[in-house]
């Protein structure tokens, strides 16, 4: 606990959010070939409904992948995506943005006999966002040379081509199609820049998992044992695998699939499917369990999908009701949206998979289930209570990230995975860089930046190998992104705490965040319990809060502006030092045995016999924790209450202005009360604050026993930090004896001290 100092001088910090951040966007810049000659040659009517026609089309293709328009240009639009909320693939909706554009606009008949060709650019960079203006039409939202790439990349694109830089080739690896061009000259830029243009989409493939499975023993059993029970007992059940991006969910669902085959002697059917970021379809996840379960593979033709459909229905269903279904099927698997025709191919895929479990175990698993859309999130419930209501030997697994929102049925088991062990983090480096053909030594140094994270791991491996940069190590892209997305789910408190206690440094507490935000004390405690929740930081007892993953510090610390970090640097640097108050420390060795011992009693005999000499106070010039410093109005709108509570001992030797302290500083009642009265007000701490800055404070020394509780009367005037020694909680009226020179490197926490109402007087003497 720190000590609360009033500061009249300290003004009121600007409302959160903060106006403007440093994000990572990916911006479109799209624009029409030979509009000039076009223009010229049409009456202005048919211009302005070619405008019209054009910039509808282009503005809800760009709305429907998420994207904001900023401005239009002439003829020329230029688009944000991620500006004001990231779900780590802003890349990615961006080529397929431009891509539709391209056949939107191939599609949609123009005036007259005139055909629109358009050019596209995407590039991605880091850009200051004003995030109140990120809204479509906000004009000068973002600032940086990344928009300024974009532009000189359409016009190296060819008529209906989607241009792409090297970093939006990178962040839609294995979603686009791409082929990589000669790079080509820009005005002010050396070397040449190098272009990509995007093909079309692709079927993400299924990551490779060749390796060993490193740790999550204890997971992996808890999740079989679930699923045993649930075909056993012919209870579904319904179990969700919860971590944030890198945890490793996907990992063991594969472990899960390869090593549980069969229950009792019983084989099992697993059907799996994966929820493909921002899939053009919004029924894709059923349909491709559909696929799974008949053994229909993409690209393969309407005869193959017609009989492969045949032969996993026959057994199923009559043969009038299976020549039924086969068309509703086969039209769901080529156009899975959410039109009726769909949902209803999406209710026979649903029955199907019904049907199957009552012939045999099955387990349906869907990856990454938080990108579902609500459609999807229905057929997945309707699925679970069918299966309940029959009795069926069916379990449902679901894989996502903390943050989900969907509400799971009452039954459903949570099973969090959380980060690896340090051990087990080693070894999988070590695994990942002997596969990659790189020196094994390079673990110890990427060991503290992974955080426990599998995909952190893998990503810094596959930086090294890509780009060979062994000395650096920066953060890889994939990770920004994931981290990235991360904060964005976050609300604006939580984001706040969380990019605040990024700058600070080192394990923070509360009360640290609070001040680096200008709060009232106590206003980041939920955020900070929430973020605990989400698996972003990390309580520590002894220390405070500390971030789960190095990454997330990173990228917290570098979306805030450099003038708001410095401003956050400097709150906590100018906060007063003061020490720790160590109970058990203060004890003589024998004292704290017996205490530790459970000697109650005993301890409190000594105490009452040490009572002369239990209100002194110990200093020291060793390590300090800083105490809080909050302005004057939020003091006066408390009515004068602080959180914590600073004991003076009585008038006399002990008054402030010998120990080298301005009265004003200290947060008292101005009639100090008498050693009796402050035992009987049950104090448990003793504490005195040193000034906000002009009067130093003192030295004082002490016998190992401070017999008589006296001040040295001649008090050294060097500069050192006072340090607090309360006095040990016993029974009332008595407290336990301190000796200066115990070990300071023991922490025992006692009850937190009664607040109290301080006079109205005390705001205007501070």
């Amino acid at each position: 606990m720190t000590t609360t100092i009033v500061d009249a001088q300290r003004t009121a910090t600007p409302p959160w959010p903060v106006p403007e951040e440093r994000r990572t966007v990916t911006v479109l810049f799209a624009d029409i070939v030979g509009s000039t000659a076009l223009v010229d040659r049409l009456d202005p009517e048919d211009v302005r409904a070619l405008q019209r026609a054009y910039f509808d089309t282009v503005s809800g293709v760009l709305h429907r992948w998420q994207g904001v328009v900023e401005k239009y240009v002439g003829d020329a639009v230029m688009a944000l995506f991620g500006a004001r909320h990231s779900d780590g693939f802003d890349a990615y909706r961006a080529v397929r943005a431009g891509l539709e554009i391209q056949a939107a606009l191939d599609r949609r008949p123009m005036v007259g006999d005139s055909r629109l060709r358009v050019r596209v650019g995407v590039a991605t960079g880091e850009v200051v966002v004003d995030l109140r203006g990120a809204v479509s039409g906000g004009h000068g939202v973002a600032s940086g040379a990344v928009i300024t790439t974009a532009a000189r990349l359409q016009e190296y694109a060819p008529p209906g081509a989607v241009a792409l830089c090297a970093a939006t080739a990178r962040a839609t690896a294995g979603l686009i199609t791409q082929r990589q061009l000669t790079p080509v000259p820009v005005a002010g830029r050396v070397p040449p820049m190098p272009v990509w243009h995007a093909v079309g989409p692709v079927r993400p493939g299924t990551d490779r998992h060749d390796g060993p499975l490193i740790g999550r023993r204890r997971e992996l059993a808890t999740i079989r044992d679930q699923l045993s029970r649930a075909i056993r007992e012919h209870d579904p059940r319904w179990i969700s695998l919860v971590g944030p991006t890198g945890s490793g969910r996907s990992r063991l669902l594969h472990e899960l699939t390869r090593g549980l085959t069969t229950v009792d002697g019983m084989p099992v059917r697993w059907c799996v499917a994966t929820c493909q970021p921002y899939p053009d379809q919004v029924m894709a996840p059923a349909a491709e369990l559909l696929r799974d379960l008949a053994g229909v593979r993409h690209g393969d033709g309407p005869a193959v999908v017609h009989d492969r459909l045949v032969a996993a229905l026959a057994s199923l269903f009559p043969p009038e009701r299976v020549a039924a279904a086969i068309p509703a099927l086969q039209r769901f698997l080529t156009t899975p949206d959410g039109s009726s025709a769909a949902l209803a191919g999406a209710a026979i895929c649903r029955d199907v998979l019904l049907r199957l479990a009552a012939h045999q175990p099955l387990i349906v698993a869907v990856d990454d289930v938080d990108r579902a859309a609500p459609a999807m999130s229905r057929f997945l419930h309707a699925l679970f209570s069918t299966a309940t209501a029959r009795g069926l030997p069916l379990a449902l697994i679901t894989l996502h990230q903390p943050q989900w929102a969907d509400t799971r049925p009452s039954p459903a088991r949570r099973v969090t995975i959380g980060p690896l062990a340090t051990v087990q983090s080693g070894r999988l480096l070590r695994h990942l860089l002997t596969r990659a053909g790189q020196p094994v030594a390079l673990a110890d140094r990427l060991l503290p930046l992974v955080g426990g994270r599998p995909g952190h791991a893998a990503a810094y491996v596959r930086s090294i190998v890509d780009d060979d940069d062994r000395v650096t190590l920066a953060l890889p892209d994939a990770v920004r992104r994931a981290v990235g997305a991360e904060l964005d789910h976050l609300d604006g408190a939580r984001r706040a705490v969380l990019m605040a206690a990024a700058t600070i440094g080192g394990p923070v507490s509360g009360t640290a965040v609070d001040r680096a935000l200008g709060w009232a004390p106590g206003r980041s405690a939920p955020a900070l319990r929430g973020l605990v929740a989400a698996g972003l930081l990390l309580l520590r007892r002894a220390d405070g809060y500390v971030f789960a993953a190095p990454a997330l510090r990173q990228v917290a610390a570098e979306r805030l502006p450099r003038a708001l970090r410095a401003v956050f640097g400097r709150r906590a640097a100018e906060a007063p030092p003061l020490d720790t108050v160590r109970p058990d420390a203060a004890l003589p060795r024998d004292h704290a045995a017996a205490d530790r011992a459970g000697s109650g009693r005993a301890a409190a005999e000594r105490a009452g016999s040490d009572r002369a000499g239990s209100d002194w106070a110990a200093v020291s010039g060793s390590g300090v924790r800083r105490a809080e410093v909050v302005p004057l109005d939020v003091v006066r709108a408390r009515n004068g209450r602080l959180d914590v509570v600073l004991a003076v001992p009585p008038s006399g030797p002990t008054d402030p202005l010998r120990l080298g302290l301005p009265s004003s500083t200290l947060a008292t009642s101005p009639t100090a009360p008498t050693g009796g009265a402050n035992r009987s007000l049950g104090f448990r701490r003793l504490r005195a604050v040193a000034s906000a800055g002009d009067v130093p404070p003192t030295r004082a020394s002490a016998t190992p026993n401070n017999a008589g509780g006296h001040w040295p009367a001649a008090p050294d005037r060097s500069p050192a930090t006072i340090r607090a020694v309360p006095a040990v909680p016993g029974p009332a009226g008595r407290t336990a004896a301190a000796a200066a020179g115990a070990r300071p490197d023991v922490v025992r926490t006692g009850p937190r001290p009664p607040l109290i109402r301080w006079p109205t007087g005390l705001a205007a003497s501070a």
